[in-house]
């Protein structure tokens, strides 16, 4: 029986979710698996995967053949690296004591890098978060410059029309006198 390691497809539309599982090769994608050995969510950045490492590398060494996209995830988590290490060990070329510590170095490196490109996501979410606010802001003060100005054309507009409007009373309020005739004056002295 060929036994693969392979994904099945979890999750709702545009939501993916996987299992990580072991299963005949002749069996359908989301049907009939022998073991599930871990889970795998794209969605996230950096995608999280959860997998039982000792499961998965007892699988690789009974022969289990993993898919393209299973092969990626279990170099990204160590088991294909174990086995190799394994492996060499099997042949005589490296002692147990020194295969454990060349994996927990590539562990350690490895772990790093991950812990590198998730302080990099993060600062680049706030760096992006502050310039986002910056250029709202400045958006919020050029539409608060707008609306100044129009306040003030339109008060401008308005003090123009009252002054306006007040020569034309104080014009209408004076009587018309005919050409070359004083107005008459009362004389308030009376002595």
């Amino acid at each position: 029986m060929p036994v693969k390691i392979r994904l099945t497809r979890r999750g709702r539309k545009k939501a993916a979710f996987y299992h990580i599982v072991i299963a005949d090769s002749r069996a359908p994608r989301d049907g009939r698996f022998i073991e599930s050995i871990g889970t795998y969510n794209p969605i996230t950045n950096p995608a999280t995967i959860e997998l039982n490492f000792d499961s998965a590398l007892d699988w690789l060494n009974k022969g289990a053949q993993p898919t393209d996209t299973c092969r990626a995830i279990l170099s990204y988590k160590g088991v294909l690296m174990k086995k190799h290490l394994l492996e060499g060990v099997k042949k005589g070329a490296l002692t147990e004591e020194q295969a454990e510590a060349k994996f927990e170095t590539w562990m350690k490196e490895k772990e790093n890098k991950v812990q590198a490109k998730r302080d990099m996501l993060k600062k680049g979410h706030d760096s992006e978060m502050k310039g986002r606010l910056e250029a709202e802001a400045k958006v919020r003060e050029a539409k608060a410059e707008e609306v100044a100005k129009k306040k003030a054309e339109k008060a401008a507009k308005e003090a123009k029309a009252n002054v306006e409007d007040s020569k034309e009373e104080a014009v209408e309020e004076q009587p018309a006198h005919p050409a070359g005739e004083a107005p008459e004056v009362e004389n308030t002295d009376q002595a």
